[in-house]
């Protein structure tokens, strides 16, 4: 009889058939979709829209109050004189003296430069003798006089005694009428004589080139020898004026507004001036006035601001007396200033207004507007901004921002609306 127990090793599966035999269909299937979701991802980076690196976000904060004399505009100008004259002769003549240097503080009435008076003073000569010749005709004519009326007097007598007849009388008469009109004409003389005398000396007076004002010449225009003229009618060496004199207690700033920021300039507005050749020195400055005309070649509108009192290099009320300002301050320099927002204070009963605040190098300007970048997830959204005033290196951002928003800072050249970003740090 057999063994009832199963052959355990006809259960083996044969190793060579094993081998044989392949993966099954859905590995297949795997593996197709793993290529294709590769392939896609791939194409999706490769050629998608490209990743942009941001350097750096800031988050949009909100403040209960701006800035205590926040800036609200900023412009630049020069530094100008509202008193500035090229001193200049009233005659034409040749320079024979000049006594004033570049630099030179000069008086008023103070005595710059001498013309050659050779001319003027033989004219004045000739004038003082005239004088003296209409004033001795005229003692000469008075003598006549005296004379003719002693001889009246006598043939009156005569008349009276029936001697001579009275053609006579009326002759001598005449005489003296006539002898009375000639000294007056003398007289009459005598005062020509004197306005020629007058007209003379001007004419020596106007040799002598005084300064007009008290202030510091700027410019030396002429030297000894040279031909000088107000008007340039001796040609194109003859010298329209002797030097420039500027009174520095003058001095103020005049700057082009664009029209589109005028309203926020006002008359007494403090402001706030740094000259170009020095940067950190803030000056205190006030607009004196808005001039109410505009440029429109440039679309802007000038406005003068003057320097606070206290700049000048005396007293608090230096400028008021003539004294000049800091003497670092020059004419036609180049100038910055600030336009302040007036403080708010507790007597004045307003309350401060909520406001945003981003950095300055957030914004950009592109098409006369302002614009942010603003993160919406891993893209950006261009947003159109509205500016308020500035502090430091933050600007207020009245219309277009909400508070908890974060914006791009110092954002690449490129980025556009919609472009896909990461962020650094």
């Amino acid at each position: 009889m057999s063994d009832p127990k199963p052959d355990l090793a006809a259960l083996r599966i044969d190793g060579a058939s094993r081998e044989g035999r392949g993966p099954g269909w859905w590995f297949w299937v795997s593996l197709a979709l793993l290529a294709v979701a590769a392939a896609g991802a791939a194409w999706w980076y490769l050629a998608g829209p490209a990743v942009k690196a941001v350097r750096a976000v800031s988050v949009a904060e909100r403040s209960t109050a701006g800035p205590q004399n926040a800036t609200v505009l900023n412009a630049s100008g020069y530094v100008t004189a509202r008193r500035r004259a090229t001193v200049s002769s009233k005659i034409t003549g040749k320079v024979v003296e000049v006594r004033v240097e570049e630099g030179m503080a000069v008086r008023q009435g103070q005595v710059l430069a001498r013309l050659d008076d050779s001319i003027a003073r033989a004219n004045l000569v000739l004038a003082q003798a005239q004088l003296d010749a209409a004033k001795q005709a005229v003692d000469e004519s008075v003598v006549r006089l005296a004379e003719a009326k002693v001889t009246l007097g006598r043939q009156t007598r005569l008349v009276a005694e029936g001697v001579i007849g009275k053609a006579d009388l009326d002759a001598a008469q005449a005489n003296v009428d006539a002898l009375a009109a000639h000294v007056d004409a003398a007289k009459e003389q005598v005062s020509v004589a004197e306005r020629q005398l007058e007209l003379r000396e001007t004419e020596l007076d106007e040799t002598v080139i005084r300064a007009p004002f008290s202030g510091v010449a700027v410019s030396k225009d002429a030297q000894p020898g040279e031909m000088v003229s107000p008007v340039s009618a001796g040609g194109g060496f003859t010298r329209t004026g002797i030097c420039t004199i500027v009174d520095m207690s003058s001095l103020e700033i005049e700057v082009d507004v664009s029209e589109s920021y005028i309203n926020r300039v006002e008359a007494g507005q403090a402001v706030t001036a740094t000259l170009d050749a020095y940067p950190d020195w803030k000056i205190p400055a006030r607009v004196i006035t808005v001039v109410p005309t505009a440029d429109r070649q440039k679309a802007t509108v000038l406005v003068r601001i003057a320097f606070d009192p206290s700049t000048s290099s005396g007293s608090p009320r230096a400028t008021s007396r003539g004294e000049r300002f800091d003497p670092r301050i020059l004419p036609d320099m180049g100038v910055k200033v600030a336009f302040l927002q007036a403080p708010v204070t507790e007597t004045s009963g307003a309350t401060p207004a909520a406001r945003l605040a981003v950095p300055r190098a957030a914004v950009r300007s592109a098409d006369g507007t302002d614009v942010v970048f603003v993160i919406k997830g891993d893209r950006v959204e261009r947003r159109v901004v509205t500016l308020g005033p500035a502090d430091g290196d933050t600007v207020d951002v009245t219309t277009g921002l909400s508070a908890g928003e974060r914006v791009v800072v110092d954002a690449p050249p490129d980025l556009a609306d919609g472009d896909r970003v990461i962020v650094k740090g």
